[in-house]
């Protein structure tokens, strides 16, 4: 049984942590805030619970996976002796390259070293490590227990055989894993942030308003939720770091944000994690509310 390490204790952390957990691997969760470490075991708790109450887990199985799951601050104790080592840390270049040199540093050599990066050249960060035939993406999708999909980036100079491990891992977890090649925004943001973009520029220009588009494209095209709602629950942070790589990498005026984006961000409002963004959270109803400056 591998031992799996995981960087990042927030939304994407916690649930790649549950799901190993889950899946009968040992877990050292990893994060420099115990109370953030402490925050990750109640929700991971509370997810579990809504999978016994659905009759997917039973209790037992609840209290054998959340003892699987050991917290750490310090990474160099978490990962040392990991075999798999997932960092799940804030989409940002600089420190997860920070990560990954300290990751090359006190990780067991023959462990691979793979980052959740939604749009981050996976080459960029192998090249800070040396060991970068050991480094992958294995991307997974929010929420991590319900989603199938993980999208498994091969970098540069990544190996067959560590791509081979990761997809057969992939499935071990009951995942369906995707080989995509290292490229900006990969396949599942390179298609996504665009359409979320398009939606944005559509708000901007007046062509309709938010419930509006979101109407058409749940309607009309099957999405399970509409692109400014999912804006939302992605963060619309989010959603411009990965534009911007996009529009950096590819050097195309098409990927070019929406200024409502930007403005938006700059102004703090961020989508569910912030409690605003094109809708109004934290009411604590299901009901969608439009944010204040999006009413008529």
């Amino acid at each position: 049984m591998m031992n799996i390490a995981v960087i990042g204790s927030g939304t994407m952390g916690n649930g790649i942590a549950h799901v190993f957990a889950q899946y009968g691997f040992p877990v050292a969760l990893i994060d420099i805030s115990q109370p953030a470490l402490d925050k990750a075991l109640a929700t991971i708790g509370k997810n579990i619970d809504r999978q016994v109450a659905k009759g997917a887990l039973t209790e037992d199985d609840k209290t054998a996976t959340l003892a699987r799951l050991t917290t750490y601050t310090s990474l160099a104790e978490g990962v040392r002796a990991a075999d798999l080592v997932v960092e799940a840390a804030t989409e940002n270049v600089d420190l997860k390259l920070n990560i990954f040199r300290e990751l090359d540093a006190h990780a067991p050599a023959g462990a691979i070293l793979a980052s959740n990066t939604s749009s981050i050249s996976i080459t960029k960060i192998a090249a800070v490590t040396k060991r970068p035939e050991q480094v992958i993406g294995m991307h997974f999708m929010n929420p991590v227990p319900v989603m199938k999909l993980v999208e498994v980036i091969r970098g540069y100079a990544t190996s067959d055989a560590v791509t081979q491990r990761v997809m057969d891992l992939s499935r071990e977890l009951g995942k369906t894993p995707t080989e995509v090649n290292d490229y900006p925004g990969f396949v599942a943001n390179r298609i996504l942030m665009p359409m979320i973009n398009e939606a944005i520029y559509s708000l901007y220009e007046g062509v309709a308003g938010v419930e509006e588009i979101d109407t058409v494209m749940k309607l009309g095209m099957a999405h399970p939720m509409g692109p400014l709602q999912l804006a939302d629950f992605i963060g619309l942070d989010v959603c411009l770091a990965i534009l911007r790589v996009l529009h950096e990498g590819l050097g195309n005026q098409k990927y070019a944000p929406c200024p409502l984006l930007v403005n938006m961000v700059t102004a703090g409002r961020l989508g569910v994690k912030s409690g605003e963004g094109f809708y109004s959270w934290g009411h604590g109803t299901k009901e969608l509310v439009l944010a204040e400056r999006f009413r008529k």
